[in-house]
């Protein structure tokens, strides 16, 4: 079968790490998170129907997100138990993310929204990625990955679910349930989804934690200090400084 160039599982321009293309990826990613901030106040005062047919529209994308890839692992006749299936964190988050958009369920955004964040984050950063630009592998990776970012802070920022210390312990639950769900699937799979078993072949943050299985608990310790720096970075401290400046505001009057 021959393949478009931009749709070919085996021929196609490798990914490079912080090539012109991944850092145009993280920058664009970078500019709507900012927009989504800096516009949460005139998404916020539309009407009920509206924010529920957006949210709708960005669960649908999220789920085609996984479906087009399925359907492309198929296509090119890539498709494995042990490597399609949306066993990973980020495809989890990508499909949960979704699901909490039409469902607004406090306790699923309180599982997803720091787990979800930074998997996505790192991800974007340190991709475990095969194609350059622009296959559609890279394209959808990228695309998939900061939808779930831009979800997570939506329902956070728009709808006004708001996160607290116990959203961070509620992401670490989320994280470590999954992690045990998925090493049942990898062993009997033979798989390595979440990376339970080696470490990836690509750079990535895991580098950085040890040997195999050692990097797995630099992985619990990593993660309870970035749940909480986006904790503070995200929502405390700037409601904190939102808190004084509607003091200081009342004080004048």
């Amino acid at each position: 079968m021959i393949f478009p160039q931009w749709l070919d599982p085996y021929d196609a321009e490798p990914f490079m790490l912080f090539s012109t293309s991944h850092l145009w990826a993280i920058g664009l990613t970078a500019v709507l998170i900012i927009l989504m901030f800096l516009f949460r106040n005139g998404l916020r005062s539309l009407s009920p129907n509206i924010r529920r047919i957006i949210r709708m529209t960005i669960a649908c994308f999220m789920f085609g997100c996984e479906g087009v890839l399925q359907f492309w692992y198929v296509y090119g006749g890539v498709w494995s138990l042990q490597t399609s299936l949306p066993l990973e964190l980020c495809s989890l988050s990508l499909l949960l993310s979704a699901l909490l958009l039409l469902n607004r369920s406090r306790w699923l955004h309180s599982a997803l929204l720091f787990a979800g964040i930074a998997g996505a984050l790192m991800a974007i950063v340190t991709p475990n990625l095969g194609y350059g630009y622009a296959h559609f592998r890279f394209i959808q990776f990228f695309v998939a990955h900061a939808s779930i970012i831009l979800a997570l802070l939506y329902m956070t920022w728009v709808e006004r679910m708001r996160p607290s210390w116990k959203s961070v312990l509620g992401s670490m639950l989320f994280v470590n349930m999954a992690a045990l769900v998925v090493y049942g699937m990898d062993v009997l799979l033979d798989a390595n989804y979440m990376f339970l078993r080696h470490k990836p072949d690509t750079p990535s943050v895991l580098d950085m934690l040890g040997p195999y299985p050692l990097y797995i608990l630099g992985e619990e310790v990593l993660a309870i200090v970035i749940f909480s720096l986006l904790y503070l970075l995200l929502f405390a401290i700037p409601e904190r400084l939102n808190t004084r400046v509607k003091r200081g505001k009342s004080s004048a009057l």
